[in-house]
C-alpha cells in the first residue's frame, strides 16, 4: 500500500513539474525563434556575455561541442591531416593582397590600433594611450587564409614539400550587427583546414573529400540529413573559385549551411607568392583548399531535432547517453535503490556508455525527469523498491517519449540496441520531414507560394547572378546549392524564362 502511495505521489509531482518546466519554453508553433532562444538558455547550453554579440558556452553546451570536435578531429586525422595553430592577429596589409577576400570580409573585421592603456588624466578609469599606436594595424582573424599562406611561403620550396594537410581549431571574430546564440555571434569556435597541393586535380579532390567528411559527420553523428552541393557565384566564399557545401533543413523550413569546403585554386598562392619547383624543375604556383565548420552546428542540432519539451540529442554526441534516477521514500529504501542503481551504472559503463546516476537528494524524481528531458538525454532509467524486488527498471526514450519496463538480465544489450535505434530514428525523422517539405516549382507564382510555405524549392535558374539577386530581393530566398547528386534537366528559369540545364535548391536561410 505504501509503495502505491509513493508511486502516485511521484506521478503527480512529475506531471506538475513537467508542466512547469514546459511552460518555461515557448512552443515552436507559437514562436519558433523564441523557442530556440529559450531552449539554448534553459538547457544550459549558452548565454549572452557582457561583450556585445559574444556568448558564454556553458559546460553542458561545451560538452556537446567537445564530442563534435573529437569526432571530427579523428576523421581529419584518419584522412591524413594534422593540427597546427596560427596567430589570432593578422597584419592589415595582408588583407589587401587578395582583392575578393578583403571585399568579402571588410565589413566584419575588428581592428587593433593600440597596445596600451593608461590612467585617465581627467578623471577615473583608463584611456587608450595615444603614444602606443601600432605601426601597422592588426585584424582579429575572421578567417586565416592570409596569415597561413604567408607562412606557407616559408614552408614550400619543392614538390617534395607537398601536400600540406593542416587543420586549425581556433576562435574567429566577425563583427556581426545582429547576433544569435550559436547561429551568428561576433566570436565563435570552429576548425579551419588549409591545404596546399602540387596540382589542380589534387586540390579539387581534397575539397570534395572534405565535403564528404562533413556530410558523413553530419549524418552519422548528428543524425542530420544534408544535401551536398556547390554554391552559386553570389554565395561563394570570398577568394574561392568553387565552394562546396552541405545544407540542412530546420524544423521551421529554413535552410542552414552546415559546412563548406573551398577550392581556392592559385589565388592565395599568387597573392602571397607561394611557388614550388615541380618535378620538371620549373617554378609554379601552389594549389589550395580551405574548409571549415563551427559552433553553428550546435544551432543546427537544436533546430533540427528538438521539441517543445527540450533538447533531443543523438546518442553519438550526447554528453550523457543514459541517466539513472532512483525513486525511494525512506533512508533504508534509498540505500537499497542506490546500490541497485550503482550496479546498473557499472554494467553499462563496462560497455563504454556515458552514464550518470542522479542521486541528488535536493530534487524530487519528477524534477529530475523533467530536467533530463529538457537536456535531451537519450535514455532515462528509473528504479524504485519494487524494481529492486522484480529485478526490473523503467526505460524512457527521449526521441519518442515512450516508456517500457524490462528486466535487467540483459540490460547492456537492450540499451546498446536502443541507443542505435534512437540514433537511426532521429535521423529518419529529420529526413522524412525534409522530404515532406521539398517541392518542385515551374512557374514564378508557384515558386513564391512555396517559398512562403517555408519549403525547399527545386527550380530552374538561368545561371546569372542578376537573376539570383532579383529573386532574393523579391522573396528573401537564396540558392542554397546546386546539388551534386542531381541529374541535368532542361527547363526554363522560373524568373527570367531563359533556358536552364538543371534545377537548383532555393530556400530562406539562417
Amino acid at each position: 500500500m505504501q509503495f502505491f502511495f509513493i508511486f502516485a505521489c511521484v506521478k503527480i509531482y512529475k506531471y506538475y513539474t513537467k508542466i512547469t518546466m514546459a511552460k518555461e519554453l515557448t512552443s515552436r508553433q507559437e514562436n519558433y525563434s523564441q523557442w530556440y532562444n529559450d531552449l539554448v538558455t534553459k538547457a544550459d547550453l549558452a548565454e549572452n556575455s557582457a561583450v556585445r554579440g559574444c556568448m558564454v558556452i556553458k559546460p553542458y553546451g561545451y560538452a556537446i561541442w567537445e564530442f563534435m570536435h573529437d569526432a571530427l578531429d579523428k576523421m581529419f586525422k584518419d584522412t591524413g591531416h594534422v593540427n597546427a595553430y596560427f596567430p589570432l592577429f593578422i597584419p592589415k596589409s595582408f588583407f589587401s593582397k587578395e582583392a575578393s577576400h578583403v571585399e568579402g570580409f571588410a565589413k566584419e573585421c575588428a581592428v587593433v590600433t593600440h597596445y596600451r592603456l593608461k590612467n585617465n588624466p581627467n578623471g577615473s578609469g583608463v584611456v587608450v594611450d595615444p603614444e602606443a599606436k601600432l605601426e601597422e594595424e592588426l585584424i582579429v582573424r575572421p578567417t586565416s587564409e592570409t596569415i597561413i599562406w604567408d607562412t606557407y611561403r616559408n614552408w614550400i620550396k619543392s614538390y617534395r614539400d607537398l601536400p600540406i594537410l593542416v587543420n586549425q581549431w581556433a576562435n574567429v571574430v566577425r563583427w556581426e550587427m545582429r547576433t544569435r546564440l550559436f547561429l551568428r555571434t561576433a566570436e565563435f569556435l570552429w576548425q579551419e583546414g588549409h591545404t596546399a597541393h602540387a596540382t589542380k586535380e589534387e586540390a579539387m579532390a581534397e575539397a570534395r573529400k572534405m565535403l564528404d567528411v562533413y556530410s558523413e559527420f553530419a549524418e552519422k553523428y548528428m543524425a542530420l540529413p544534408v544535401i551536398r552541393g556547390i554554391k552559386s557565384a553570389n554565395e561563394r566564399f570570398a577568394g574561392a573559385e568553387e565552394t562546396f557545401c552541405i545544407e540542412a533543413m530546420m524544423q521551421d523550413g529554413k535552410a542552414l549551411q552546415a559546412g563548406t569546403s573551398h577550392f581556392l585554386a592559385q589565388n592565395f598562392a599568387k597573392a602571397f607568392d607561394v611557388k614550388f619547383l615541380n618535378k620538371e624543375n620549373k617554378l609554379e604556383y601552389v594549389w589550395a583548399t580551405s574548409w571549415g565548420v563551427s559552433t553553428r552546428l550546435m544551432g543546427a542540432l537544436i533546430m533540427a531535432h528538438s521539441d517543445d519539451n527540450g533538447l533531443v540529442l543523438p546518442p553519438k554526441i550526447a554528453p550523457i547517453e543514459v541517466v539513472i534516477v532512483p525513486i525511494y521514500k525512506t533512508d533504508e529504501q534509498r540505500e537499497t535503490v542506490a546500490n541497485y542503481c550503482n550496479e546498473l551504472k557499472k554494467r553499462l559503463e563496462n560497455r563504454r556508455m556515458r552514464v550518470k546516476f542522479d542521486d541528488r537528494d535536493t530534487q524530487k524524481p519528477g524534477f529530475k525527469f523533467a530536467e533530463w528531458e529538457l537536456k535531451g538525454v537519450p535514455v532515462r532509467i528509473a528504479a524504485g523498491p519494487r524494481d529492486v524486488e522484480n529485478n526490473s527498471v523503467e526505460i524512457a526514450r527521449r526521441d519518442t517519449l515512450e516508456k517500457n519496463t524490462i528486466t535487467i538480465d540483459n540490460i547492456e544489450d537492450y540499451i546498446t540496441n536502443l541507443l542505435d535505434e534512437i540514433q537511426n530514428n532521429i535521423y529518419q525523422k529529420a529526413l522524412d520531414f525534409r522530404q515532406s517539405r521539398t517541392v518542385k516549382a515551374d512557374t514564378w507564382e508557384e515558386f513564391k507560394e512555396q517559398i512562403e510555405n517555408s519549403m525547399f524549392v527545386y527550380a530552374h535558374w538561368d545561371g546569372t547572378p542578376e537573376t539570383e539577386q532579383k529573386i532574393k530581393e523579391e522573396t528573401k530566398a537564396t540558392i542554397r546549392c546546386i546539388p551534386l547528386d542531381d541529374d541535368f534537366e532542361d527547363g526554363k528559369c522560373i524568373y527570367s524564362g531563359q533556358p536552364s540545364k538543371r534545377r537548383v535548391i532555393f530556400a530562406r536561410a539562417y
